[in-house]
């Protein structure tokens, strides 16, 4: 940080500790404070620093700054077309959220193509801090997680069909929302920056459900999308194979991934750090080993190692690691043997009612409230 200036240095260090006081906070070390002078300016970073919980106006934050609010008001406003704050219009009077981190201005840096940021250095630093002591237990170590997998509901059993919550079906989800936008997936485009994608779609494949879109389609971030486009790329995701991922919320969930072990921050968490980084299904996989015959398709297609190739006398089968599997369906499709399927688990996880619910739980679970 010796190339900062001390009083940009000071106050990004303040803004690093408002960051941190997040529910799902960010641990303060040298690859943060790159990335903090990267993306804020010295007076957005001072503007940042001396944001309260929730929403506030221009004008109470220039009272807090010291700034004219028009000049706040200004700030506020470039700061929103790079993600670092949320705008929303009421009535005459504008109010601001502070982006965190995730998920926030990661994730937001990444959704589109042209930024006047430099995308690939941020991808190396973001890569950087994502490995760095104590950041991957700050965003996933938690009881209560981001996100919950959506299992394929085309592999539902269908006597359960009357028993499965709406929370669990994304098609019920998708036209509850009544539509949304489509976006780039940030994992992927921010992989593709440090040349290390799959061959999974970047381009109009995430998903953000109902008037929590609005600000993303308004500030340039995805564009709308229709209710039959959006089921059509979750009909498209299931037939590539990837993890349908969604806020862990029981209602008007914002994000809907669809995700791949190689390049989402959260899978690769499980398969790189060995953390329960979201909330399994209601389902698991069931392998029946008299059918199996090892041929390991399931394996190639499981996200998270779930599944391993045990040889036996007469050839061998496919075993699963139950504590490990999400039941999010993406390996029965290549099963030829029809040896595998969904079952419903024993223990049912209930999600949080609300977005509101769900920080207060993470917040309180870490001590913050």
């Amino acid at each position: 940080m010796g190339h900062l200036g001390i009083q940009k240095e000071t106050v990004l260090q303040a803004l690093a500790r408002r960051l941190d006081k997040n529910p799902v906070g960010a641990p303060l070390n040298e690859t943060l404070m790159q990335i903090l002078s990267v993306m804020y300016t010295e007076k957005e970073a001072l503007i940042g620093s001396r944001f309260p919980p929730g929403f506030i106006t221009a004008d109470k934050l220039a009272d807090l700054t010291g700034m004219i609010t028009a000049d706040v008001a200004r700030h506020l406003s470039e700061m929103a077309d790079k993600g670092l704050v949320i705008d929303i219009p009421r009535d005459e009077t504008t109010f601001y959220l502070l982006s965190p981190l995730v998920i926030g201005f990661f994730e937001y840096t990444f959704m589109r193509a042209s930024s006047k940021l430099p995308l690939k250095d941020l991808a190396e630093l973001f890569e950087r801090y994502h490995h760095e002591e104590g950041v991957v237990e700050e965003f996933f170590g938690g009881e209560t997680k981001m996100f919950h997998t959506w299992a394929y509901e085309s592999l539902i059993p269908e006597d359960i069909e009357t028993e499965v919550l709406p929370y669990e079906k994304a098609s019920e989800m998708i036209r509850d929302a009544g539509g949304g936008s489509l976006t780039m997936c940030y994992c992927r485009h921010q992989a593709w920056h440090r040349g290390a994608a799959c061959e999974a779609p970047i381009d109009d494949v995430c998903m953000s459900l109902g008037s929590a879109s609005e600000w993303l389609v308004r500030r340039g971030f995805a564009r709308p999308a229709s209710t039959d486009e959006l089921l059509r790329v979750l009909e498209k995701t299931e037939k590539l194979g990837l993890v349908h991922l969604a806020d862990n919320v029981q209602k008007r969930p914002a994000y809907l991934c669809h995700c791949c072990g190689c390049c989402c921050g959260l899978l690769r968490s499980i398969n790189e750090h060995d953390t329960v980084s979201v909330h399994p299904s209601g389902f698991i996989a069931q392998i029946n080993t008299d059918t199996c015959t090892g041929c390991g398709n399931c394996v190639q297609r499981c996200h998270i190692n779930a599944i391993q190739i045990v040889k036996t006398a007469d050839g061998g089968h496919a075993e699963l690691n139950a504590s490990r599997c999400l039941g999010c369906g993406a390996c029965i499709p290549g099963c030829k043997k029809g040896a595998m399927h969904l079952a419903r688990r024993r223990e049912i996880y209930l999600p949080p009612k609300d977005k509101r619910e769900q920080m207060q739980n993470i917040a309180r679970e870490k001590g913050k409230l």
